[in-house]
């Protein structure tokens, strides 16, 4: 076990493989022992052939997550809570030449490796992510889906579920993630967008887990994501919002 500094915060690398990767997939987790090696089993498969790492890190100061992931070839790291700093961390104990961010209740599409690496051919590409898709075969999240993902590829500002996926060097040019409790993944791609960057969204789809909107109510849960971007967009901080958001 190793310890390293990043400014003020200490990260905990619980074990790591000194392997060079060229994608390394960042997962942001809490509380998510139950479905994580499962997440883990599906991104090996995926990224046969491919070289890759895969980075877990923990938002729990018990690491219960980290616990229980049974794979010693994943890279586990502890880190203060708060999705955009986890990712951070992740992206500092990354080894890859690009770095995905990927939510522990999404899964990426079959050929995610290959679509990348062709979009990041274009060296104007900085970064991008995946149309979205929900794992459900209910037709309001088939809408609800098709409107997330026509809204990300007018605006070129993709969210957090799509698999943001970002060339390393250039995430570290940025900045990384803001520090906020929310909106920190369409924060970083406003930015990169003001700047004239350019962003990739793949038609192919991920599957995120409705779990969410069913334990919400899919009308409540959609209606409130749609009033915390309208109000983000109009200057209410990050701060505000995630009361509104936890409501």
């Amino acid at each position: 076990m190793g310890v390293k500094t990043i400014g003020i915060e200490k990260l905990e690398i619980v074990n790591r493989d000194n392997s060079a990767f060229l994608i390394s997939v960042i997962i942001p987790v809490l509380n998510e022992a139950e479905t994580i090696n499962t997440t883990l089993a599906h991104l090996k498969r995926y990224f046969q052939g491919v070289d890759f790492e895969i980075i877990v890190v923990d938002g729990d100061s018990w690491g219960n997550t980290l616990k229980v992931v049974n794979d010693p070839d994943i890279v586990k790291v502890k880190s203060p809570k708060g999705r955009g700093l986890q990712m951070n961390n992740g992206a500092i104990a990354a080894n890859g030449d690009v770095l995905i961010f990927l939510h522990s209740d999404t899964c990426l599409p079959n050929n995610a490796a290959s679509a990348i690496r062709s979009a990041l051919a274009d060296h104007n590409v900085m970064g991008g992510a995946f149309d979205l898709g929900i794992q459900s075969e209910r037709q309001v999240y088939k809408i609800i889906a098709a409107a997330a993902s026509l809204r990300s590829r007018i605006t070129r500002i993709p969210y957090g579920d799509q698999a943001i996926f970002i060339r390393k060097s250039f995430f570290s040019r940025m900045g990384g993630f803001q520090d906020i409790p929310i909106m920190e993944d369409v924060e970083l791609m406003r930015r990169i967008k003001k700047k004239r960057y350019k962003i990739k969204i793949i038609p192919d789809k991920v599957k995120t887990s409705p779990r969410r909107w069913q334990k919400e109510g899919v009308l409540y849960g959609t209606l409130r994501n749609w009033s915390i971007i309208l109000l983000y967009l109009a200057g209410v901080s990050p701060a505000r919002l995630i009361r509104f958001y936890n409501f």
